[in-house]
């Protein structure tokens, strides 16, 4: 019977202490929320399976975490055949703040129809940085590319998503009235 180091079990304990909510947070945009639970308790088993190949440093821990998440993702969707398994859901994440005007929910409502149109994998990349708070060289990891790949894919989706933007605030052509 093998016996387990105290001071990996600590580490682990002190991993998901700090990391488990950013963990979930990461997987409830990406699934529906009644499987956020279960992505996360496996990226867990497989970190703490994998915990000697750690990154020391929280951030980098951080990103080390999100990819083992994101591979979870993948082979859920790969297993069930999830069509939006990593559609991160802009309209869901927050409750706009009772004194918005109408200004407000009108860009709100744009930047989600603007959200739609782009796809799973410039969502990915935009939800990377603006989401989960990653530097690219950390998202990077999380994607499995280069730091150079990963900020000519988030230049491109960020010019995707100004391009819907503006599509949304396009004026409407005038209607020709028949008298």
């Amino acid at each position: 019977m093998r016996t387990l180091k105290p001071d990996r079990v600590a580490r682990f304990r002190a991993l998901f202490a700090d990391a488990y909510g950013d963990v979930l947070r990461f997987a409830q945009r990406r699934v529906h929320p009644s499987h956020a639970e279960d992505v996360a308790a496996d990226a867990f088993l497989v970190a703490w399976r994998r915990l000697d190949d750690a990154p020391t440093r929280f951030d980098d821990l951080r990103a080390w975490l999100f990819g083992i998440a994101r591979h979870c993702l993948l082979n859920a969707r790969r297993g069930h055949g999830r069509q939006d398994a990593l559609a991160v859901r802009v309209a869901e994440s927050s409750t706009p703040p009772p004194t918005a005007d109408a200004d407000f929910l009108a860009l709100r409502v744009d930047l989600a129809a603007a959200w739609r149109q782009l796809s799973d994998a410039e969502q990915e990349v935009l939800s990377l940085t603006v989401f989960e708070d990653l530097t690219s060289s950390q998202a990077a990891r999380v994607l499995g590319v280069s730091s150079a790949s990963y900020r000519l894919r988030l230049m491109r989706a960020r010019r995707a998503l100004r391009h819907h933007l503006a599509l949304a605030n396009a004026p409407f052509p005038q209607m020709e009235t028949q008298s």
